[in-house]
């Protein structure tokens, strides 16, 4: 599958997704968002995809929304920008909640929905020359993308209000100390150290890791007693699978495991 606005390859139990719009910084329109959201989809829905790597062709990662393009549909503006967002806000829902563990590679800057992009990933890897910022009420525009969920989660609600409010452009350096990144790579070696952790990934027990990242992401909104509940369910759940099956044995054995039962979406 090749869209237009976001490219799909799948190989070896790895799905690479691209931002494909370099001359305009990747920036968001409806068909990228929409695209986006197909190859989402898959993802979710594949069981082929053990593992997503999410990339930005060109010079950037994501600039955020096309401001060209939202500022050209003049009075149509806010019917655009909603089209936009609901492509976009279905396809961060759908990332967040697949099985597949995801890597972000962050070149360039990561602004607006960029960085909403960013704060989805599993793991994010930042080139050392990379920037992230909110941008949005530089525009006189509000936050998108899930970002004033994720953001506060991330970096903690004083940290995000500033970022939000005053839009301060983060290095490399400090997103990993705020979080936002896991860590940063040299800038002609962010794409390829970003894969290779994606391809270590799409060797593990991916219905493990996505009931690992449901878990984690769901504990904001409940209990300890709940929390505890949920993973009581989640690990009885993944003891009977193939992959964890295999794992035991592997660990009895002395011996690596090798995963590869059959995955897929949240089911």
């Amino acid at each position: 599958m090749a869209d237009n606005c976001v490219t799909f390859s799948l190989e070896d139990g790895l799905a690479r997704l691209t931002l494909n719009r370099p001359d305009a910084g990747n920036s968001l329109t409806p068909d990228l968002a929409r695209d986006l959201l197909h190859a989402a989809v898959r993802c979710y829905s594949d069981s082929a995809v053990r593992a997503v790597l999410l990339t930005g062709a060109g010079k950037n990662f994501c600039v955020g929304g096309d401001l060209k393009t939202f500022k050209q549909a003049g009075p149509g503006v806010g019917a655009l920008i909603k089209e936009t967002t609901g492509y976009l806000h279905a396809a961060c829902s759908t990332l967040a909640r697949m099985d597949p563990p995801l890597v972000v590679a962050v070149q360039g800057a990561a602004a607006g929905a960029g960085l909403s992009l960013a704060l989805l990933g599993d793991l994010v890897y930042a080139s050392e020359s990379a920037t992230f910022t909110m941008a949005y009420t530089a525009a006189g525009l509000s936050p998108d993308g899930g970002s004033t969920f994720l953001l506060p989660r991330v970096v903690g609600l004083r940290r995000a209000q500033e970022l939000t409010l005053t839009n301060r452009r983060l290095s490399a350096a400090e997103a990993v100390e705020w979080g936002i990144a896991t860590a940063t790579l040299p800038d002609d070696g962010v794409t390829i150290g970003a894969e290779e952790t994606a391809r270590r990934l799409a060797a593990g027990p991916t219905r493990a890791f996505g009931r690992a990242k449901r878990l984690l992401i769901d504990s904001f909104d409940t209990s300890f007693e709940t929390q505890m509940e949920r993973e009581g369910a989640g690990i009885a759940a993944s003891s009977v699978e193939p992959d964890a099956q295999e794992g035991l044995d592997a660990f009895i054995s002395k011996r690596a495991p090798v995963f590869g039962a059959t995955v897929g979406g949240s089911r």
